[in-house]
């Protein structure tokens, strides 16, 4: 007969367990965690069938392995490796006509889909590369593991090795990769998460808003609304989701940008950085990487920093972007 090696968890590990949801639950609610944990346990690594779009490619072992063979057998395996932590510092700048006059040159550092675990050295060489940069704070907008289920071990440490290279103020979100579980550890390291939730930056008696989404992509546990209630009508807001998918909804709800990664730009892309896929369900124009706008919203999607599916990147490097705001230049009257 098999031998089943799977034991069953001991009393003290499900009271540590039981203690850790009630946590949670204090901390995000308990139905945003009810439903976050049941989607998170009911077949978590499906391929089709669930969140915005119908295909999720990074939960489809059998491609991973085609793609990775693939490169192997043409030889271009260990270049699209060494693609991986070629990384391009991108500038960005946010013209917003309702910022306060104090926030002008204020800089936020984003750093998307880190997938930390994907490969050793990826957490110092990453951290050695943005010890030099100047920046006031620091987003992080999602996908911290290189699997969506499994072990949060490997993510958590190499995360913490990014985050010490990190100065200033940090603020993060979940992504489609992420557990729920891991914010306690997230929180811990000195990264505040916004869990549909906003903070106040103040400056000089002047406000700008972060506001933030859960997963919109694979767990749609977003809530805009949540996330604007405490907003006053005439604030300045940024806001921070992990796929571009809630665009639309977000240009409606107010906010004068938003910042996002998850498509990787593609990752591995035709010459001239033209992706093959995108993995959202959202136009090529908001998905490819860069900056767009919806109406009066500014966006910008990342291409982000580090890999998914397989640790190759071709025509689309990793990128650390920074993002530069300005406030709306004067009009002049004759």
């Amino acid at each position: 007969m098999p031998h089943n090696t799977r034991q069953r968890p001991s009393h003290d590990q499900e009271e540590t367990a039981e203690g850790q949801e009630q946590q949670l639950a204090r901390r995000v609610g308990r139905l945003h965690l009810a439903q976050r944990l049941g989607l998170e346990r009911d077949q978590e690594d499906q391929v089709v069938g669930r969140g915005r779009n119908w295909f999720h490619i990074e939960n489809w072992t059998t491609a991973h392995a085609l793609i990775r063979n693939t490169l192997r057998l043409t030889g271009l395996y260990r270049r699209g490796q060494r693609n991986v932590m070629d990384f391009e510092v991108r500038r960005n700048a946010l013209v917003l006509p309702r910022l306060p006059t104090v926030f002008e040159g204020f800089t936020l550092l984003q750093l998307s889909d880190l997938h930390v675990d994907a490969h050793v050295d990826f957490p110092a060489a990453l951290a050695a590369r943005i010890e030099r940069l100047d920046y006031d704070l620091c987003v992080l907008t999602g996908d911290y593991r290189f699997h969506t289920y499994g072990s949060m071990d490997a993510a958590l440490a190499g995360l913490h090795q990014i985050r010490e290279a990190i100065r200033g103020p940090v603020y993060g979100i979940l992504g489609n990769h992420d557990s729920i579980r891991m914010l306690p550890a997230l929180e811990t390291m000195g990264i505040r998460m916004l869990m549909n939730e906003a903070v106040a930056l103040q400056r000089e008696g002047a406000a700008l808003w972060l506001a933030s989404i859960d997963d919109p992509h694979y767990y749609r546990a977003d809530n805009l609304e949540k996330a604007s209630d405490a907003i006053p009508l005439e604030a300045t807001s940024i806001l921070l989701a992990h796929s571009p998918e809630i665009y639309r909804n977000a240009a409606h709800a107010g906010f004068d940008a938003m910042l996002c990664g998850h498509t990787h730009g593609g990752q591995i892309c035709l010459p001239g950085g033209y992706p093959i896929y995108c993995n959202a369900a959202a136009p090529r124009r908001v998905s490819r990487g860069g900056p767009w706008r919806q109406h009066q919203m500014q966006g910008y999607t990342s291409r982000g920093t580090g890999s998914s599916v397989v640790d190759a990147r071709f025509h689309c490097r990793p990128e650390i972007t920074l993002h530069r705001l300005h406030c709306a230049p004067a009009t002049t009257t004759k």
